[in-house]
């Protein structure tokens, strides 16, 4: 127990991912009846767990250090912008990857030969991102 309380600070936001991408992985399984391991590693669906990560990492410093710390002001500085990040620009480059999918695949639109589809499943919602961050503090506040 001493090493997870020493690491605490590591360890439980990368529990908290990795249980978020493996509840990622069922939904997925139970909504399409395929299974999809990539949804492990990719970005993108609810709950956001960028938001999550952060947001866990921060209330565990805010909780052990205080919010009057420079650790706690690093941790908060980097959870708005992981979740700003996730919210707005990332979400946009995934609408501006599914409109390219649409104008290369439209025959005869465009002479352009592409291998593979651009990833389209970027960023996540508002409510996404919400959700998340409420899981990560959540978390965060009871261990």
């Amino acid at each position: 127990m001493d090493f997870i309380n020493e690491y605490r600070y590591i360890i439980l936001p990368v529990i908290v991912w990795f249980a978020i991408q493996v509840f990622k992985v069922v939904y997925d399984l139970i909504k399409t009846k395929k299974f999809n391991f990539k949804r492990i590693m990719g970005a993108g669906g609810m709950p956001s767990s960028h938001s999550a990560v952060v947001t866990t990492l921060a209330t565990l410093i805010a909780k052990h250090e205080g919010i009057d710390t420079a650790q706690f002001g690093i941790a908060f500085i980097l959870a708005c912008v992981v979740m700003y990040d996730a919210a707005g620009i990332r979400r946009a480059a995934g609408k501006q990857a599914q409109l390219l999918n649409k104008i290369v695949e439209t025959p005869g639109l465009t002479g352009v030969e592409v291998s593979e589809r651009l990833a389209e499943v970027l960023g996540h919602t508002p409510i996404q991102v919400i959700v998340g961050a409420l899981i990560g503090i959540a978390v965060g506040l009871v261990f």
